[in-house]
């Protein structure tokens, strides 16, 4: 295949997505020699335009896992503006040492809809959004070996395809895809977080105005940092990227989930890798 332009693409809130989409396209460019381009999709204003790629291109696609599947306020960006021509892609989501449950096939079914043929894909654990220890230190080394052995063996399936698959990479998932997990307590009682907003704290807070700039859903006023008044996907990037510590949660069914997250599944989970 006459590939002249290696992508990472991708949706990273907190940073760990990036680092492991970027290394296996960069590994993908490196085999094969050919040019390295990468796109954030992180805030409002990056979602506006099109994105669209032909035939002499390979993308690298990446987003984390929220609930189980891709970021439901993703979605529409995903599936209006992200297109392919004949361009061949690699799905990867990170998922917080849970699981990755249907995120890696919906975005590789996304993908195959959208023009793209996904010919590998991988599934990267990542430090959960809502946590410090859940996943603490992923991707680590061991997982970023998997990303560059998943970027090799890209570049040795690319250079023995004759022509375009006739069917996606097979991966993990249900299909079609189940709905969003649904975070519940020890009694079975589902526990409702959609609506939760970060606070701050005042005592901390120096006004410099960060957590409104890197909010992905442009959610936190810039003239008024205390206020939320958009849609939060929990992804947190205003609480562990504040210099001064003063991003919070204190809602209670928030808190019982973390710690529940934390309790149950503090293990080591797998990354995997799908040819």
């Amino acid at each position: 295949m006459g590939i002249k332009t290696i992508w990472a693409v991708y949706f990273s809130a907190t940073g760990t997505t990036e680092k492991v989409v970027t290394c296996v396209a960069k590994t993908v460019a490196q085999v094969m020699n050919t040019e390295y381009k990468q796109f954030c999709f992180n805030l409002p204003k990056d979602r506006e335009g099109a994105l669209s790629f032909g035939p002499d291109d390979l993308v690298v696609l990446g987003v984390p896992v929220y609930a189980g599947r891709v970021p439901n306020l993703l979605l529409p960006y995903l599936k209006e503006k992200v297109s392919g021509n004949n361009t061949l892609g690699v799905p990867v989501c990170l998922f917080g040492n849970r699981n990755f449950d249907d995120g890696l096939m919906e975005l590789r079914n996304v993908m195959w809809t959208n023009g793209f043929y996904p010919i590998t894909g991988g599934a990267f654990v990542g430090e959960h959004s809502f946590s410090r220890i859940l996943g603490e230190g992923r991707p680590d080394e061991e997982d970023m070996a998997l990303a560059v052995q998943l970027g090799q063996k890209t570049a040795d399936k690319i250079k023995n395809l004759q022509q375009l698959p006739n069917e996606p990479v097979t991966v993990v998932g249900c299909d079609p895809i189940r709905p969003y997990y649904v975070p519940q307590d020890r009694y079975g009682h589902s526990i409702n977080i959609l609506k939760v907003k970060p606070k701050t704290d005042p005592n901390k807070c120096i006004k410099c105005g960060l957590c409104a700039r890197i909010c992905p859903m442009g959610a936190i006023d810039p003239a008024d940092v205390f206020s939320v008044p958009g849609k939060c996907i929990k992804c947190c990037a205003c609480v562990k990227r504040c210099p001064m510590g003063a991003k919070y949660y204190d809602d209670k069914g928030y808190l019982y989930h973390q710690h529940e997250l934390e309790e149950i599944y503090i293990r080591r989970a797998d990354s995997q890798i799908f040819m």
